[in-house]
């Protein structure tokens, strides 16, 4: 009888995953311990059924941290995770979200239709979007990492596992906490916490944080302290239990920013100032190096030359100074150009290699509200059969605006205010109204002289999820789970860039006024323009104010609707009284419907609604939407394990165990690109979608205590079989997603022990072995020639984002005629894509500038070079996945002194985290170097009184690793905005538990 009330324990707590309370590698028996250890997150379990089980009985790579767990090695938030699960990795991304990685399968994929691939949980409930790296902990009960395809006990399918913040619920007794920390940086934290059981079936509880803290970075254009924190976070709950078979809770929970933070590091660059020499030709003139330079080289990011700037001169929207002109300035026998087009506007422009250090004139703003209401219920029949309901809304709102660049340029506008001529010689012109003094005043961005480029991420967001589980608690040898769940997540993310040239542009290019003797604009719209006259809308509201329907910035507008049905379940079946076999499927059906909404930057249209002939755009204001997209996958996923306890000599308590299980998360759409009129200016053709991405997991694992309980020991290999991994790239100023196949294989041990009561040491390592299938092959934004002499690379139209390649002997050809800088290159912009306004060498395209007739050579980019003029492919085989170090480790070991009635225990931990690459190219230039993280702390804890004070320092040696990095689009340069880690805290906290 007990052994079989020992396997009915033991089937309970693998029938949830609501079971999983603690970790697999450092818990510890209580009896080996003086007390509940603030680093064991202890050895008994809660199932929904109320059974107690060790998780060493559990055969599911899992780690669980408690709140003490979570205290004392100063996890204060979800990125901090990777210092106590092997094999994970935790990087921003360059947008509204972040990429959590285990086992190197992480959300590399940028779309507003992109799943993610570790699922984020708040108590059980999978949220799509939400506030894992920004939000600190409150009020936890656990945060549970489970490493693997998950899918058949709860929740949605994950690729690569789930991250599940399970928060404290009100209970029968009366509680109460209060704590307040002071810091560096000004820092002033504070929490709260208030358990009130308002009858004796009846309970609520509250709790609320604070943070305050001045900026981590400098900008020292400013002179201010940026990427501050001015946040908080509460909760509300209740419980009500009136029998013992039926309970519900309710909770909600409200997250709140409103701060300077800056979603990216340092932008850096290893400048490119274009070829010397192309084919035999010298080039001696920097203008015209310019039309051939990507802005930085793919070169490392450790060099001291990273920390340089791009070349301005190459970005076409710099070019286009020379179409614009004031008149003769006295003596001068060339026209005075709007910009100062002729030199690389940031030439001379360092940075300080100090990754915590900005210039610019333009301080970051952020703003993000969460909101989470869940409703639970259960209900146990008398049948033991039991009835759960989950039913959650939740509404993420998020806004980020900094300076594209984080520096400053040279002064870039000419003075307009200067009385010219209109010849050389000629009548004197009134003066411009565009720059007075080199001044201009975008509507957006206010004045300046120099590039001021401004960009902001903003999203919406809801999600409804409702989920129904029927589970058995038997005593016999056979108990299932099953469950179904519906989630419908409406988004629209939009993501805005504004460049002061972009409005010049627009203004006195596109809406100029012809009339005028003088350059000067006339607005898109305005009754006395001519109704054929194309023109591009310049909207003149201010930031704060913006309608966005400006074709004067960038707007990338991502609206997406995903629905899921999931049906799911898993049975428990006890073969020996050793032997459990556990067999799960889920059936998942995704449908998706993304709303295109192309991008119109500099695009134009005469007000009659004639297509625009030079801006090559179909409307001249708004963002017309193209037709709905729907999409829909189904898949058929599950799970096979076969657990045995041994038993064995040489342990107190063995489980091994081996499993298979398939993983599945969707596809979707890339973002729409910019709107361009094919027949006005050519355009290389990208992939509209890309597909689903499936894992085919095995994982053999063995757990184990020792020495009645002081040691335990856990080992995980795994091997997975990865199809159509997704990635992605900026490509024409879209996050391109790709599909790749791979195969990654791995090990984890974790452990602790106890040398003597009052010592402890844990530890986890993980290696981790990840290769890109052979034959795998995509175009290297950083490297498109792959080093072909044969081919060189060029700048395009300032409506087309990429760069492109054309034949060197071409290149070489329009070279040698020898005609001035713009008028060279005008020409081999047309060898990229041809224009109907400026020109093309494909006869067969209508342009009213024939280059093939000045310049003896007929040519068509996109059918005559590799990949319609995008570039070589290059070989993929055998690199590693991004974000994948080989190496994770960490250790961490405390001490418990006794002292008058008083615990005090010192504690230091310390994670390593090898060589990875931040892109699936694998080259010198995505090389992440490895990095270590020190964090030491000092609690003096009086249980009688509730009384606690700790000192802390995290980040010891206040290091600044580049964690990661992001690759910014062709037309601005290739630019790398780099993430690194928070700098040395110290603070010193006093808690009191009532």
């Amino acid at each position: 009888m007990a052994s079989a009330a020992c396997n009915r324990a033991r089937l309970a707590v693998t029938a949830s995953a609501f079971a999983l309370v603690v970790a697999a590698g450092p818990a510890l028996a209580q009896d080996a311990a003086p007390s509940q250890d603030a680093t064991s997150v202890g050895d008994i379990i809660v199932t929904a059924q109320k059974r107690e089980q060790s998780i060493q009985d559990v055969p599911i790579a899992v780690t669980a941290l408690s709140a003490e767990t979570l205290d004392a090695m100063k996890i204060d938030g979800g990125s901090e995770l990777v210092r106590a699960v092997p094999n994970v990795s935790f990087s921003k991304s360059n947008f509204s979200m972040y990429n959590f990685s285990i086992r190197g399968v992480g959300t590399k994929a940028i779309s507003a239709s992109s799943d993610p691939a570790v699922a984020v949980s708040f108590n059980n409930t999978p949220l799509i979007r939400n506030r894992l790296f920004e939000q600190e902990y409150l009020d936890v009960n656990r945060v549970e990492v489970l490493r693997g395809p998950q899918g058949t006990l709860y929740g949605r399918n994950a690729t690569g596992g789930v991250v599940n913040m399970i928060p404290n619920l009100p209970g029968p007794n009366f509680d109460a906490m209060m704590k307040a920390e002071a810091g560096n940086y000004n820092s002033m934290r504070g929490q709260m916490m208030v358990n009130i059981p308002v009858t004796d079936t009846f309970w609520i509880r509250g709790a609320g944080s604070l943070t305050k803290r001045e900026g981590f970075d400098y900008n020292a254009f400013n002179e201010t302290r940026v990427n501050d924190r001015d946040l908080y976070s509460t909760r509300l709950s209740a419980a009500w239990e009136p029998t013992d078979r039926f309970s519900a809770n309710l909770i909600w929970e409200h997250f709140g920013e409103d701060d300077r933070r800056s979603r990216t590091g340092k932008q850096l660059c290893t400048k490119d100032e274009g070829p010397t020499q192309v084919g035999s030709f010298t080039v001696t003139d920097s203008f015209t190096r310019n039309r051939m330079s990507q802005g930085c080289m793919a070169s490392s990011l450790f060099d001291d030359a990273a920390y340089g700037t791009p070349n301005g001169g190459a970005f076409s929207h710099v070019f286009m100074g020379a179409l614009m002109s004031y008149g003769y300035d006295p003596d001068e026998f060339i026209p005075a150009s709007a910009f100062y087009y002729l030199t690389d506007p940031y030439a001379g422009v360092t940075q300080s290699k100090n990754l915590r250090e900005i210039s610019t004139a333009y301080d970051p703003k952020f703003r993000a509200e969460n909101d989470v209401v869940q409703l639970n219920w259960r209900y146990e029949f008398n049948n033991g059969l039991t009835f759960h309901s989950q039913t959650a809304f939740a509404k993420d709102d998020y806004y980020s605006t900094q300076d594209y660049s984080r520096y400053v340029s040279n002064d870039i506008f000419t003075d307009s205010s200067i009385v010219r001529s209109s010849s050389p010689g000629g009548s004197a012109l009134p003066p411009s109204p565009a720059a007075p003094g080199g001044i201009y005043t975008d509507p957006q961005l206010g004045p300046s002289s120099s590039i001021l480029s401004v960009d902001v991420s903003q999203s919406d967001n809801k999600q409804f999820t409702q989920e129904f589980r029927l589970q058995s608690a038997w005593d016999g040898r056979f108990n299932f789970s099953l469950g179904a769940n519906y989630l419908d997540f409406k988004s629209e993310d939009n993501y805005y860039v504004f460049n002061n040239l972009f409005s010049f542009i627009g203004e006195y290019f596109y809406n100029q006024k012809l009339s005028s003797r003088f350059l000067d604009t006339i607005p898109c719209g305005d009754p006395s323009a001519p109704a054929w006259r194309e023109c591009v809308y310049v909207e003149y509201s201010p930031l704060s104010e913006l309608e966005g329907d400006g074709h004067n910035y960038f707007r990338s507008r991502n609206v997406v609707r995903t629905r899921s049905l999931g049906v799911f379940g898993e049975a428990y079946w006890d073969v020996a009284e050793t032997v459990r076999v556990t067999a799960g499927l889920r059936y998942t059906d995704d449908r998706k419907t993304p709303t295109p909404y192309p991008s119109q930057l500099l695009l134009g249209a005469s007000p009659d609604g004639t297509p625009g002939i030079s801006s090559g755009g179909y409307v001249n204001r708004g963002y017309p939407a193209l037709p709905d997209v729907k999409q829909s996958w189904d898949a058929v996923t599950g799970r096979f394990v076969v657990d045995w306890k041994p038993n064995v000599a040489f342990s107190d308590d063995t489980l091994v165990y081996a499993s298979y299980s398939r993983g599945y998360k969707g596809g979707g759409t890339n973002p729409p690109r910019v709107d361009i009129n094919p027949e006005v200016i050519q355009y290389q053709p990208l992939a509209s979608e890309f597909a689903p991405e499936y894992i085919n997991a095995f994982e053999v694992g063995t757990k184990n205590s020792f020495m009645d309980g002081r040691m335990r020991l856990n080992a995980t290999a795994f091997y997975y079989d990865y199809s159509d991994y997704q990635v992605s790239q900026i490509v024409d100023r879209i996050s391109l997603n790709e599909n790749f196949d791979a195969r990654i294989w791995g090990v984890e041990l974790e452990g602790a022990f106890y040398p003597t009561p009052a010592w402890r040491i844990d530890a986890n390592v993980g290696y981790l072995n990840t290769r890109v299938a052979d034959g795998e092959k995509s175009i290297d934004v950083m490297n498109r020639t792959q080093g072909n002499a044969d081919w060189t690379l060029l700048r395009p139209w300032v409506q087309v984002p990429s760069n492109c390649i054309a034949p060197t002997k071409h290149v070489e050809t329009i070279l040698s005629f020898g005609f001035d800088g713009p008028t060279t290159g005008q020409a081999l912009q047309a060898l990229c894509s041809g224009s109907a306004r400026y020109g093309s060498f494909n006869p067969e395209f209508d342009t009213i500038l024939p280059m093939w007739a000045f310049f003896g050579f007929t040519y068509d980019g996109v059918t005559e070079a590799p990949n319609y003029g995008r570039g070589f492919d290059a070989d993929l085989s055998g690199n590693e996945l991004p974000n994948s170090p080989n190496w994770t480790a960490n250790v961490g070991t405390q001490y418990t002194l006794p002292v008058n009635g008083w615990d005090i225990t010192f504690r230091a931990d310390y994670y390593w985290q090898g060589e990875s690459y931040f892109r699936i190219y694998n080259t010198e230039y995505d090389k992440l170097k490895s990095w270590d993280n020190t964090n030491i702390s000092v609690t003096a804890e009086n249980v009688v009184s509730g009384l606690s004070v700790q000192f802390y320092v995290k980040n010891v040696f206040d290091k600044t690793p580049i964690t990661d990095a992001f690759t910014n689009s062709d037309d601005t340069g290739l630019t790398t905005n780099v993430f690194t880690l928070d700098p040395r805290l110290v603070a010193i906290s006093v808690s009191k538990r009532f």
